[in-house]
């Protein structure tokens, strides 16, 4: 949930300044691009930080170093976040984040099927889940790949 709160409030944010006179984001697709790039940059430090060890448990077993998994996906989300709001590589960088977040669902799948938890919080249900990746890709579709 935190993240969808970081994405929310920075997009607000990108808006504001876009309203002021930011003219870069001054667009709604740039604002909702800045608010993306800014909730991966927050997600990707999460797998270099004390949620480290939750991200590595909710691995599916079947895949191998789940240890070395959660720190490639934690750079192709910071490497994604950059090119979201990088002229020239938003429309690179949102199929990335939208094939990286796909890829990503199974751990999301095994966290809600086995009632595990994640910063202390108990991973949000499946159905809840499915609806913000669906709702991510969404929005990674509408204003990076348009």
């Amino acid at each position: 949930m935190i993240p969808l709160y970081v994405m929310v409030i920075a997009i607000a944010a990108a808006r504001a300044l876009g309203w002021l006179g930011w003219a870069a984001l001054d667009d709604w697709a740039e604002a909702t691009r800045g608010g993306l790039a800014v909730m991966f940059v927050f997600t990707a430090a999460s797998h270099f930080t004390r949620t480290r060890q939750d991200l590595i448990r909710i691995v599916p077993p079947q895949l191998p170093n789940p240890a070395l998994l959660v720190t490639l996906t934690g750079v192709a989300e910071a490497v994604g976040a950059v090119g979201l709001v990088t002229p020239g590589w938003s429309r690179v960088a949102g199929a990335g984040l939208i094939l990286l977040l796909l890829a990503m669902f199974p751990a999301n799948i095994r966290a809600a099927q086995a009632k595990l938890t994640i910063a202390g919080r108990p991973a949000p249900p499946l159905p809840f889940r499915a609806a913000l990746q669906v709702f991510w890709i969404g929005l990674i579709g509408w204003s990076a790949l348009h």
